[in-house]
């Protein structure tokens, strides 16, 4: 399972600690739609979760969403949505491509 650090930051954020024991694969263009849908269950986002499910997220999709996806294309409350993004997906996609760049 996921070690999450519980010390929530202000900015809605919680500090995520990958650990191969966690069941997914360390880069997130490996995860499956579970994968995607857990993650941002462990982060705190339990309701907005079920609307990667059902829109088939996985990792590779993840990474290739923009900030009106998360928005708009997700049907999410925009105050969770920011959040989603700005604190999840696009540092997840900064640091794929920061490791995927060689």
């Amino acid at each position: 399972m996921l070690s999450v650090d519980m010390e929530n930051k202000e900015n809605g954020s919680v500090g995520v600690k990958n650990s191969m024991e966690n069941g997914r694969p360390p880069d997130p263009a490996d995860w499956a739609v579970m994968d995607v849908v857990n993650y941002f269950r462990t982060v705190g986002f339990e309701e907005q979760a079920s609307a990667f499910q059902e829109q088939e997220i996985d990792g590779k999709s993840l990474l290739l969403m923009t900030r009106n996806d998360v928005l708009t294309g997700l049907q999410l409350k925009l105050g969770p949505a920011l959040k989603i993004y700005e604190y999840h997906v696009k540092p997840l996609q900064t640091k794929h491509l920061k490791n995927n760049s060689s």
